[in-house]
């Protein structure tokens, strides 16, 4: 047996703690690493803005993509559950190359969303202390470098603590935070609808089928940039995939869990554009959601109006939703980490796992100095460059995303015909969803070479989300090559080979998979 496959019952291969999470809890670790109060405050506005009243249909057809690569996701998970997912998974259908730069497409875009939610954090945190304390002074020290980046630092270092220690501590975190971030968002629809219908709205614009009917968007440039926001606001779930070492069902309870928060998530986006559009309209003055004052954060503005002296409790709750966001959003990046390294595609330190607490201790902390160093450097830099940073972050799920669903595909190729099933979930939903995310690729990349994209910045002519984009995606090639010479192991095939759907290494592996949580079965008792 191989190195990999050896494992301590009641531990995974790699000396993650077997077992420690349910479905429930893998649930509200997705829905909390997609942040839904959090990402619908700031990309309703904008989302607004390029589809009008259509936000529901754009959303709809946003969740497309993201639920077939779902599946290609469950797929491979039910086949090979392994915490460096699409790093793992790349490497065995298209070798070590392609599988590296997966896992570099994982790793670059959580930190850079690691380094927004902090920011998000920090700007709701004394936007909080302003309306309880009624002091709009306290509101202002956001903007003021030093307190915003010294703030931020307290904020990732306390995420970085409780994503150090056990996945129990982490779920106990996320159902206190999820659960009040939900129940307000349910409370501001309601209340929203209520108001709405009542005759107490601002521009009551009444609820139309038209909404949901995606080819009334007025031109397709504009449906392309909705469904590029709407993208944003899904990302996320694959977290769930990211622990399946640690679940309860390892082969089974990931996927299912992941599609239940993709789903769940959508409903909810549907029901928050319906009640916002009914109550503000979408208006370009007052509390219209096409009003540019209150596009980055249409909860702010609408709070107010709509929940009057509660309007407090929306505050909280997206302070609690970045917050939540951020700490479980630390658990994707250390376990790719933890499995580069356990792989020899990294460092040997990336594959230690805390003999205490069963965790990435080091990538975690790895995954806290990088995205604190990037936050640092883009906010004293400029906050336009910061923006930009989180628009380039489209392209860097659509690459990684899309590099994981054609590995589904190509996995199990030699599967695409002997069942009905394996047609759809192996070959049909994830090559579709792939191919989506193929053609979003390439147009965010051409549409953002255009100077005038995004914040409007640029280097020697071409725009600076381009740039970005390009750069971090060459950061990734240059650091993949320095350890093809310090690790070559690794892309000479011997610690991880590509494969096919049933060769040798996959049953080594499952065979592995079924003892350890058997193992970790038998300890529950």
């Amino acid at each position: 047996m191989s190195a990999d496959t050896q494992a301590t019952p009641g531990l995974s291969k790699k000396g993650l703690g077997a077992g420690s999470v349910g479905l429930i809890g893998a649930i509200v670790i997705g829905i909390s690493c997609i942040a839904p109060a959090y990402t619908f405050t700031g990309a309703i506005g904008p989302t607004v803005g390029a589809v009008g009243t259509h936000v529901p249909a754009i959303f709809l057809v946003g969740f497309i993509p993201m639920l077939l690569v779902a599946f290609g996701y469950r797929e491979l998970n039910s086949r090979m559950p392994d915490s460096g997912t699409s790093f793992t998974w790349g490497v065995r259908a298209f070798g070590p190359w392609l599988g590296w730069m997966s896992g570099w497409g994982l790793i670059a875009a959580t930190v850079i969303v690691l380094s927004n939610l902090a920011g998000i954090a920090v700007d709701f945190f004394y936007l909080a202390l302003s309306q309880i304390f009624q002091n709009p002074d306290l509101a202002a020290l956001t903007k003021n470098p030093i307190i915003n980046v010294v703030t931020c630092l307290v904020f990732v270092a306390l995420a970085t603590m409780v994503s150090y220690r056990d996945m129990k501590t982490t779920q106990k975190f996320q159902y206190v935070l999820v659960g009040f971030q939900i129940l307000v968002l349910a409370v501001f629809i309601v209340v929203a609808l209520v108001r709405a219908y009542d005759g107490d709205a601002v521009d009551f614009t009444p609820i139309q089928l038209e909404w949901f009917n995606p080819f009334g968007v007025g031109s397709m440039s504009a449906f392309a940039a909705g469904l590029s926001l709407s993208l944003f606001i899904f990302w996320g779930w694959d977290v769930i995939l990211t622990m399946n070492e640690e679940t309860k069902g390892a082969r089974s309870t990931p996927g299912k869990a992941a599609t239940f928060a993709v789903i769940l998530v959508v409903v909810l986006y549907l029901l928050l554009a319906v009640a916002m559009i009914s109550f503000a309209g979408v208006g370009t003055t007052g509390t219209g959601l096409q009003n540019p004052e209150i596009q980055e954060n249409a909860f702010f503005f609408l709070a107010g109006p709509i929940l009057g002296p509660l309007a407090i409790i929306v505050s909280i709750a997206v302070l609690s939703s970045s917050a939540a966001s951020l700490q479980s959003t630390f658990v994707g990046p250390a376990r790719t980490l933890l499995a580069m390294g356990h792989y020899g595609a990294l460092p040997a330190r990336f594959g230690k796992v805390n003999p205490k607490y069963f965790t990435p201790g080091f990538a975690t902390i790895v995954s806290a100095v990088c995205a604190s160093v990037f936050y640092a450097v883009m906010r004293i830099v400029s906050e336009a460059v910061l923006q930009d940073t989180i628009t380039a972050l489209g392209i860097m799920i659509c690459f990684y995303y899309g590099l994981t669903a054609f590995a589904c595909v190509w996995y199990f190729r030699k599967q695409w015909f002997s069942s009905v099933r394996n047609f759809f979930m192996q070959f049909l939903f994830p090559g579709v969803g792939g191919l989506i995310l193929a053609v979003l690729f390439v147009m965010t990349m051409v549409d953002s070479f255009d100077p005038d994209y995004g914040s409007g910045s640029s280097v020697f002519g071409m725009g600076l989300v381009f740039v970005l984009g390009i750069t971090v995606i060459l950061i990734g090639v240059v650091i993949m090559i320095i350890q093809r010479f310090r690790h070559p192991d690794f892309f000479l095939g011997k610690t991880l080979t590509a494969g096919i759907a049933g060769d040798a290494q996959e049953k080594e592996a499952a065979e592995a998979d079924a003892a350890i949580e058997e193992a970790a079965r038998n300890a529950g008792r």
